[in-house]
């Protein structure tokens, strides 16, 4: 629906329709908002369950090459050993970064979250404004 004609200028300016938008639709971009945050945790649960799980098996496969290794006293088994630790350490950093990750999404969510703001206005000529400025400085020079 449009505006009278005063205020197609402004649309046109504004680059808006001027239509109204109805509640309903504010409602389920609501709903979308939250059915994003529900799976951004659940992606961070299953990933958390994954990384942990590897990070615990791979801590058994280096127990049992460090083993193999001091039995066979072979340079390769060493090699491998040394690789699965890197690997190990590298779930444990990933671990880490999913924590720090999901932090920056929780506090984006909560900047883009609804804010108060309060503002002032003034109703009147600039010469009421002059008056008012000249009476709040006289007051405060008592």
């Amino acid at each position: 629906m449009k505006m009278t004609k005063n205020f197609d200028d402004l649309n046109d300016t504004f680059n808006t329709s001027g239509e109204v938008v109805k509640p309903e639709v504010v409602e389920s971009k609501i709903e979308k908002v939250k059915e994003g945050v529900d799976d951004i945790k659940k992606d961070y649960e299953y990933t958390r369950g994954n990384l942990y799980s590897i990070i615990e098996k791979g801590q058994e496969a280096l127990n049992g090459v460090l083993e193999l290794a001091q039995e066979s006293e072979m340079p390769r088994a060493y090699e491998v050993a040394g690789q699965l630790i890197k690997n190990v350490a590298d779930a444990t950093d990933k671990l880490l970064d999913l924590q720090k990750k999901l932090k920056d999404v929780e506090a984006e969510e909560k900047i883009k979250g609804p804010s108060t703001v309060n503002n002032a206005l003034f109703v009147g000529s600039t010469a009421d404004l002059a008056k008012m400025l000249k009476d709040g400085l006289k007051e405060d020079d008592k």
